[in-house]
């Protein structure tokens, strides 16, 4: 770092984070972004859905990004931020390691971290890969393959099951340890060509490092080319900064997550938030979005900041 002090301090280089920066960068704002190197979609080997960057590896978008946000002069520090918290009308970040720097304004993009019931672990290994959680990430590269849907509740399995048919004729929806699905879904199911599987799941079934079935626990196997486990999963945003200071949060389908307003702020004054920390929905194209919204907020607090400095001068 070249300095101990800047206007702003985004934490998380993911796309979110990196489209705020970049627009801070612009508005002549001095900005240091903080990144551990655990995206969301390390995984994955391209993104679908980003025009003009379709197919795209996400690893690629990042290095370009990073390019991008140093030529309007952002700094990187490539390590963990271990807190953040009020100091005057400021925040003091401090790094692992012991040491701070001051910053006007925060902006945490951090992301979340998706886990598989215990169970169903197993399948973390093929992650990414075949075994796969968002239809409009993964849909259009297994198009017109046998395709599963794995979920832990009637609710979700419903909901991807139903999506999923949208990219192939020959889906199955495991139920797993689903014990009650109604005869009005089952009809649903039916009229949409979906088999349902009854039993619980053992794990998957791999030939020459692809995914080739579902193994039951009674040994059988259902031959899928992908599984789908969006509905099983449990996502956990990262956003232990968020929660010290207190955020306000709602509950949602997926969890419970910081609200924040239509430009990224929270219910902490100077604290910002984008992207999968408090969107578990969002793609990269709207992560970014959002990290466009939050800086131009940020740099429209900022200016108003700047004003009443000013103003208090004249006085």
């Amino acid at each position: 770092m070249t300095q101990n002090s800047f206007d702003v301090a985004v934490i998380g280089a993911g796309a979110a984070g990196l489209n705020a920066a970049l627009i801070l960068g612009q508005a002549r704002r001095s900005v240091i972004v903080f990144d551990n190197g655990s995206p969301r979609n390390a995984s994955a080997d391209h993104m679908n859905g980003f025009l003009s960057r379709d197919g795209m590896n996400p690893a690629e978008l990042l290095t370009i990004g990073r390019g991008e946000v140093r030529k309007f002069g952002g700094e990187f520090h490539d390590g963990t931020v271990v807190s953040v918290t009020p100091d005057g009308e400021k925040f003091s970040v401090e790094l692992a390691g012991g040491s701070k720097i001051q910053v006007r304004k925060v902006l945490v993009s951090t992301g979340l971290t998706d886990r598989l019931p215990v169970e169903l672990e197993v399948f973390g290994e093929r992650w990414g890969r075949d075994v796969l959680h968002c239809p409009y990430c993964h849909g259009y590269g297994v198009r017109d393959q046998p395709l599963g849907v794995i979920a832990k509740s009637a609710e979700f399995a419903m909901h991807q099951a139903l999506m999923v048919r949208q990219w192939s004729d020959d889906v199955v929806l495991f139920l797993h340890r689903i014990t009650e699905l109604s005869s009005e879904d089952r009809e649903k199911l039916a009229a949409r060509g979906i088999s349902i599987v009854e039993g619980e799941v053992a794990g998957p079934v791999v030939e020459d490092d692809r995914l080739v079935g579902v193994r039951l626990a009674d040994g059988s196997v259902v031959a899928r080319s992908a599984v789908f486990v969006g509905g099983a999963l449990t996502m956990d945003p990262n956003d232990a900064i968020l929660r010290a200071f207190g955020a306000q949060r709602a509950e949602t389908m997926m969890g419970d997550f910081v609200t924040v307003d239509m430009m990224g702020a929270t219910s902490v004054p100077g604290v910002f938030a984008a992207g999968n920390v408090v969107d578990p929905g969002a793609q990269v194209i709207m992560a970014a979005a959002a990290g466009a919204k939050a800086g131009a907020g940020i740099n429209m607090m900022l200016t108003n900041d700047d004003l009443e400095v000013a103003l208090a001068l004249r006085s």
